[in-house]
């Protein structure tokens, strides 16, 4: 029955009746995870790039889709830019701490990081903290938003679990964490922030590692179908990351 015929039985105005606005598709989501999984690969890759490869496999996808599905995503490629010196009044910066710098103890550098996870018909956001030195993931949040307070959230539990807070906190400059919410409640308590320079991935490789691990060793594997066995995943594969998989960086420890 049309929106027109409905709105005549409910003797409703037609101009104040809306089209519910749909979701992802099921091609939508998998194209989703293949760039999920191709930022992995290689994170200079954007959506041109991702349109060029999928036109090599024999399917042709406009570059506006992928960068639609990409901003849903919260998924950027890393390039230069211009100009990096120019501030920005949205929120505010930090200097990258990090370099030449000798981490060689617990809690003396944590880093956090957002990143997108896929479902066989949906997706989330995971946000973690780490320390630097153990690799170890002190904190987490699952969230359906790209939003600050499930970082603040990640935070609090990573304080919690450990007792104390770190003497540098290290994020990139996305807006969650240049946003006054997350600057006024981490760098608290003698705190120092840290920030990754702009397209500077590698300064937070460790979380970016982890990411590799996650979804590779987990995610993408048992292919979850709803939010409550992400959840559960997720906190079983940190349960085994942080008690009993050896890690490289620390000589199989």
């Amino acid at each position: 029955m049309s929106v027109r015929r409905q709105c005549e039985l409910l003797g409703a105005d037609r101009g104040r009746v809306y089209r519910s606005r749909r979701g992802p598709s099921a091609e939508d989501f998998a194209l989703m995870r293949w760039m999920d999984e191709i930022s992995l690969e290689d994170p200079t890759a954007g959506a041109r790039r991702c349109r060029d490869l999928l036109r090599l496999k024999g399917q042709r996808v406009s570059r506006k889709r992928l960068q639609r599905l990409r901003r849903i995503m919260g998924l950027e490629a890393v390039r230069p830019r211009r100009k990096l010196s120019a501030p920005d009044i949205r929120g505010q910066r930090f200097a990258y701490l990090l370099r030449d710098m000798e981490i060689v103890r617990p809690n003396q550098v944590w880093c956090a990081d957002i990143t997108y996870l896929p479902m066989r018909s949906g997706f989330m956001y995971l946000t973690v903290v780490l320390d630097w030195y153990s690799r170890k993931v002190l904190g987490w949040c699952l969230s359906n938003t790209l939003d600050t307070e499930s970082c603040l959230s990640a935070f609090e539990r990573a304080v919690a679990a450990t007792g104390c807070r770190p003497e540098i906190m290290n994020t990139d400059q996305g807006c969650q964490f240049t946003s006054a919410e997350w600057i006024e409640r981490v760098g608290t308590g003698g705190t120092r922030i840290s920030m990754d320079g702009k397209g500077r991935w590698r300064d937070n490789i460790v979380v970016e590692r982890f990411w590799w691990s996650l979804k590779h060793e987990d995610v993408y594997l048992r292919d979850y179908t709803t939010v409550p066995d992400l959840e559960a995943g997720v906190e079983a594969y940190l349960h085994r990351y942080n008690t009993g998989r050896p890690h490289q960086a620390l000589g199989g420890g």
